[in-house]
């Protein structure tokens, strides 16, 4: 989440006119994350979330993301709703943006996670991937292995300043990827961006999970991978053998992995950390003047991928893949 365009009050209220949710009595800008632009909205009727879609999200995918969230909910699966207008419509225009409010979910999320929380999120991972089993919709990834490439063409002349040598070291992994990237895996809906921050827990216990604008049909394992970067590392980048192992067992005992998917985990890994690595070079790049928003650092991610890099199985990553639990 964060602030790129500003609402007025003005703005607001006319907007929310439209909408059953009470008079408007405070508002205020979220500015974790990078993508969207996020307010907290207080009404007489209670707190919403406002989003107002822009950057990476293409406004034809919105009507994807919040009919997504209502057929988790129908499944079980605890999401922010979209709260429909008076006319029945989920999706409305604020500030020149497309828009939607969505209802608020109480808990926090953890800054240091243990491995407590690694097997709360691989259970709900797990759980999140068989709901989405009868979702009907599709929406391609448009950061999968194909878009990593034009992705990077847009900080390839200054990615050595960031890091010396990365220029060589994206264009190699590159070429592996898209030759090597697994593509026979089972795919279905996942949420490509579960880190830590989009995970509430209310005292030990999971209490939802937020933020699915980068939702999409993909390699269910990748999603996997996604999250063994985002939960089981520390802050100096070390790789935490126990926080993988509570993670990848709790998932793999709620919806069993495949030989395949176990064997491709260390690659789908090394791939989801050249995701975020190239996501976040661009946004360390180019941080629009005046945005409430603190880019993310690439260096995270290019220490984790070279971790990957060192992976020989996925034994490495604590868990015996003929015995999950």
């Amino acid at each position: 989440m964060a602030v790129y365009t500003d609402v007025s009050a003005e703005e607001l209220t006319a907007f929310l006119a439209d909408y059953d949710v009470g008079e408007l009595l405070a508002y205020k800008g979220i500015a974790e994350g990078v993508e969207n632009s996020n307010f907290l909205v207080h009404t007489s009727r209670g707190n919403f979330i406002l989003t107002l879609y822009e950057k990476r999200v293409a406004a034809a995918d919105v009507p994807f993301f919040l009919a997504l969230m209502e057929h988790l909910a129908g499944r079980g699966i605890t999401c922010p709703q979209p709260v429909k207008n008076r006319a029945g419509a989920m999706l409305g225009t604020i500030a020149g943006r497309p828009a939607a409010i969505v209802t608020f979910l109480d808990g926090l999320w953890i800054r240091r996670p243990g491995p407590m929380h690694c097997a709360a999120v691989g259970e709900a991972l797990a759980k999140l991937h068989r709901a989405g089993a009868d979702f009907t919709l599709r929406r391609a990834n448009a950061l999968s292995v194909e878009g990593w490439r034009p992705l990077y063409a847009g900080a390839a002349d200054r990615a050595n300043r960031v890091q010396p040598g990365l220029c060589d070291l994206i264009e190699r992994e590159l070429s592996l990827f898209e030759q090597d990237w697994p593509r026979t895996l089972p795919q279905g809906v996942i949420h490509a961006d579960l880190f830590p921050d989009n995970v509430f827990f209310l005292g030990t216990e999971l209490s939802g999970l937020i933020d699915f604008y980068f939702a999409c049909t993909d390699t269910l394992a990748y999603d996997v991978a996604i999250c063994l970067n985002a939960w089981c590392f520390e802050p100096d980048h070390a790789y935490n053998v126990t926080k993988g192992r509570a993670l990848l067992s709790s998932y793999a005992r709620t919806r069993a992995l495949s030989p395949a998917e176990w064997d491709a985990l260390p690659l789908l890994a090394r791939g989801a950390a050249m995701r975020f690595l190239l996501t976040r070079l661009v946004d360390w790049l180019n941080v629009p003047p005046g945005a409430l928003v603190r880019p993310k650092d690439p260096h995270e991610y290019f220490r984790k991928l070279r971790f990957h890099q060192a992976v020989g199985s996925v034994r490495d990553y604590g868990v015996d893949a003929a015995v999950p639990a």
